[in-house]
């Protein structure tokens, strides 16, 4: 526990002020609210329970938006379009083959894993990651996070996981317009649906989920089981949405960059 937390302090990088404070309610997102087994049923085109979707307002009880500004009115968007592009003609086109053939020559099943999670102001959208685990037909309804040395892994997913590689199809996501390159990470739809009470939490989404942000690469990634892991990840992701601007996801994206390339110790 000692070696987690201080990763998670959220006053102890350049790109957050010391002097940064924000009084939240207490947050509290180990109840959940959904007490049946959801899943999304293709024939339906939607999820097999009602209370699954996940009820948004346009009243702002916990989060500070942002001033509107150029960037974020055209700027955002135009970079997302323009770097998706990029990457998907001159990175993807090879990737995609190269890596999904050794996934498939490793173990069987779809080199891609595809998940629904949550998107802007709570609307599901399919996110696209390479298969890093092994695949195995999932009774419906059945959710499980991954966890730290997670047998479910391959040796192949641990080395995509560690180097963030495993997310580059979500370029194509940006492309479409359910993600953004920078902003709070999407969690899974059953995942978000037994926090979805918590106003602190369920305002991550006022902007497009993004592939990295501020809480991934200050560690607050991966499981989010706890209320002080999961409160971490809250005033971090507050904390971009209230101050995003085009220097600060510069910043964000070099130093994922570097994660990247160096490995992310808080990826597994």
């Amino acid at each position: 526990m000692n070696r987690v937390y201080p990763l998670l302090e959220f006053n102890d990088t350049k790109l957050v002020p010391n002097d940064w404070k924000e009084d939240y309610p207490p947050v509290d997102t180990d109840v959940p609210v959904v007490d049946e087994k959801i899943y999304w049923d293709p024939s339906l085109k939607g999820f097999n329970s009602p209370r699954i979707y996940l009820q948004w307002t346009d009243e702002q009880e916990v989060v500070s938006l942002p001033r509107h500004s150029l960037y974020l009115a055209l700027g955002k968007r135009l970079v997302d379009i323009v770097i998706a592009s990029l990457v998907t003609i001159f990175v993807l086109s090879w990737m995609i083959p190269l890596i999904g053939s050794l996934i498939l020559c490793e173990s069987p099943g779809p080199f891609l894993f595809v998940q629904s999670r949550s998107g802007r102001k709570g609307r599901p959208f399919f996110c696209l990651k390479f298969r890093t685990m092994l695949h195995s037909h999932t009774p419906k309804g059945e959710f499980r996070q991954t966890s730290r040395d997670d047998a479910r892994v391959t040796p192949i997913g641990r080395f995509l996981r560690k180097t963030n590689l495993d997310e580059m199809p979500q370029f194509l996501n940006v492309l479409i317009g359910d993600m953004t390159i920078v902003g709070p990470r999407p969690h899974a739809v059953w995942h978000d649906a037994q926090h979805w009470a918590s106003a602190a939490y369920r305002e991550r989404y006022w902007m497009r989920p993004g592939i990295t942000g501020l809480a991934q690469i200050r560690g607050a990634r991966g499981e989010v089981g706890e209320t002080q892991k999961m409160g971490h990840r809250i005033r971090y992701d507050h904390f971009y949405i209230s101050r995003q601007s085009f220097l600060l996801d510069i910043k964000i994206v070099l130093y994922t960059l570097k994660l990247t390339f160096k490995g992310d110790i808080n990826a597994w």
